[in-house]
């Protein structure tokens, strides 16, 4: 299986979700890291992310494994299984559950502010639904925009048919994040504690594979409340 990637291109926190969504009980996943802890929020308008992620960690799929590509400006990916008893150096991002998910978009609504929680998928060439992996995620960081800037990245996202609507604009303009993943990545979470720990991640010395000189490592993902859609999913599942 091909490596698994974000289309890197560097074109260049608070996530862009209506007052009433956030009112709602959400699931929340604590990320306890050798960094600090970051809390994720889970989106219930991306059902199949959210179950799996949701039964991932429960597994205790995660815990031990390493936030094994970091590019500074641009996001901290993991998931590798792979990666949880790798030697030094060694080149990640292959490892998966052996299967995908469909993508989930729901633009504008949900999109790559700093602190968004997205689902790595396979290139396009091999992979032209933009099904996402079953496990390795990443979460955004990106750029900060001026006005000049911002114009230019909603010009080549209007050029691969995806608009980058007024909302959209303000919250990019406002928080920052990487805008040209928008309409071919999943996202289905977002950061609601701890982005100052994603900020130090992704600024960690790297090696010419992207990788962290130093692991940081997941010690343990836990499941601390679920929606209430996650609920009534489980409970019908069960029926």
């Amino acid at each position: 299986m091909r490596k698994i990637l974000l289309a890197f291109i560097l074109m260049v926190v608070p996530f862009a979700v209506s007052q009433a969504k956030k009112k709602e009980k959400r699931s929340v996943v604590r990320i306890e890291t050798t960094a600090g802890v970051i809390r994720v929020a889970l989106l219930d308008d991306t059902p199949k992310h959210r179950d799996n992620f949701l039964k991932l960690v429960e597994k205790g799929f995660y815990d031990g494994t390493l936030f094994h590509r970091v590019i500074k400006d641009f996001m901290i990916q993991g998931g590798d299984p792979d990666s949880r008893d790798a030697k030094p150096g060694v080149l990640l991002g292959e490892g998966d559950v052996g299967y995908t998910i469909p993508a989930e978009f729901r633009i504008p609504y949900y999109h790559h502010l700093r602190g968004a929680l997205a689902a790595a998928r396979e290139g396009d060439d091999v992979n032209p639904e933009m099904r996402s992996s079953g496990c390795q995620f990443y979460i955004v960081w990106g750029k900060s925009f001026g006005p000049a800037s911002l114009k230019q990245a909603r010009a080549r996202l209007e050029e691969n048919g995806v608009e980058m609507t007024s909302q959209m604009y303000e919250d990019y303009l406002q928080y920052g994040g990487t805008p040209h993943l928008d309409g071919t990545y999943t996202v289905f979470g977002e950061v609601i504690e701890g982005l100052d720990i994603v900020g130090k991640i992704q600024a960690v010395k790297t090696d010419q594979n992207d990788r962290p000189v130093e692991d940081v490592r997941v010690v343990q993902m836990k499941v601390e409340q679920l929606s209430k859609e996650a609920q009534q999913k489980r409970q019908n599942t069960a029926k």
